[in-house]
């Protein structure tokens, strides 16, 4: 994924080929020693690799083995087992730390589950800062660069902490076992399903039906092209290693879009009257369209606010708690704008776009439906987890 970082392994290969051909440093920086210059842009088409820590927390490990479910793939499972040599954690309140960086849309979607569900008491969150370099994402927003909980600067170190010397993608969403600091799992589409199905008794009274059974099966097919087509085929644009590979990921892109766009004409959410998954998924690639993917990657047919319906739709979900008040613009653009140096490799990063019209009424309503379906509107956002004044219009400067 393009939050990934590398492990050991893997950062030792990177570091031997981490000079230009004139033996200046790819990154411009004294050294380049973990310069991501080359990490991102590595051939034609890109490929997202979808290698995961697969071990899973759940309330019930005797049931999730008897199903023998699948494991593995790019969108998770509701009725997954577990995975040859995975590991299962027991659902316990206050021993896991949730590591999600704001700046990365994968990361989004669990704090956007988290909130949505009500389970902040149960799992807490650590926020990475927006920029990173080989070694990992770091805790430098907190003080002294060290994550308060985990005692860590970089997430790097818990998952060396579990695997030494960890060979794939370091990535967020993380979820590390507080009291041995070693992560558990980074498989990120399953995270957010597990939290709705394996963490039921400590989620709050009112918690949205995220996973409805009876759209569940059309739902696993609109989250799989959702996935294919639109949350990752902003990256196939914008790591795209030619013409050809650019152009032929742009196009499945917009036809895509395209169909969003005319399937959110006549229902208010995806899977009908009521936020579920599926909107998790899409929210967090469509509220990062305009300020990064757009210019950034080059999907650039239109933007978000020249269509309608996926605009209305877009601006619908982030004006409802949980969705739209765990965004930071600034985090965002400074991540894709100064990690991908592959792609900007100025670092400026973009002042706009202006972000206020994201409050602007979008008459929804007229299609009817609860976005809660039989629930209700989570609380306030808690003061220790609310984005940066100036950073998002539902927090403006004073």
């Amino acid at each position: 994924m393009s939050e990934q970082v590398l492990g050991e392994d893997a950062l030792r290969e990177e570091e031997m080929r981490g000079q230009a051909s004139d033996g200046q440093p790819l990154d411009g920086t004294e050294d380049g020693e973990h310069s991501t210059a080359g990490t991102y842009v590595t051939g034609a088409e890109f490929t997202r690799d979808t290698n995961y820590i697969q071990d899973r927390i759940v309330a019930d490990p005797a049931a999730v083995r008897a199903t023998g479910g699948p494991t593995g793939g790019t969108i998770g499972n509701v009725h997954a087992g577990v995975a040859d040599g995975a590991e299962l954690w027991p659902v316990e309140a206050g021993r896991y730390r949730l590591v999600a960086a704001r700046a990365c849309p994968w990361a989004n979607r669990t704090i956007i589950v988290r909130r949505l569900l009500g389970l902040e008491d149960a799992i807490s969150l650590g926020t990475p800062g927006p920029v990173h370099d080989m070694r990992s994402w770091t805790f430098d927003l907190d003080p002294g660069g060290v994550d308060p909980v985990l005692g860590t600067q970089r997430i790097q170190e818990n998952y060396f902490k579990r695997f030494a010397g960890y060979p794939r993608g370091i990535t967020v969403p993380a979820i590390v076992d507080v009291p041995t600091g070693a992560v558990v799992t980074n498989d990120y589409p399953q995270i957010t399903l597990d939290f709705s199905t394996q963490w039921k008794e400590f989620q709050r009274k009112g918690a949205p039906d995220l996973l409805p059974a009876d759209k569940l099966e059309e739902m696993q097919d609109v989250i799989k092209r959702i996935f294919t087509e639109v949350n990752n085929g902003v990256y196939r644009c914008g790591f795209a290693g030619d013409q050809l590979a650019y152009e032929e990921a742009y196009d499945r892109l917009w036809v895509a879009m395209d169909w969003l766009d005319e399937r959110l004409a006549t229902r208010r959410f995806l899977m009908g009257d009521s936020i579920t998954e599926a909107d998790v998924r899409l929210f967090t690639t469509l509220v990062r369209f305009d300020p990064v993917y757009h210019g950034h990657f080059k999907a650039n047919r239109n933007k978000l606010i020249e269509m309608p319906n996926l605009w209305a739709y877009a601006r619908d979900l982030f004006q409802l708690p949980g969705f739209g008040d765990t965004v930071d613009f600034e985090q965002v653009k400074e991540h894709y704008y100064v990690v991908h140096t592959d792609v900007n490799p100025t670092q400026i990063v973009p002042k706009g776009p202006l972000l206020e019209n994201w409050l602007e009424p979008h008459g929804r309503e007229a299609l009817g439906g609860n976005p809660w379906g039989n629930g209700t509107a989570p609380e306030p956002v808690r003061e220790s987890e609310r984005v940066a004044a100036g950073h998002n219009p539902l927090y403006p400067l004073a």
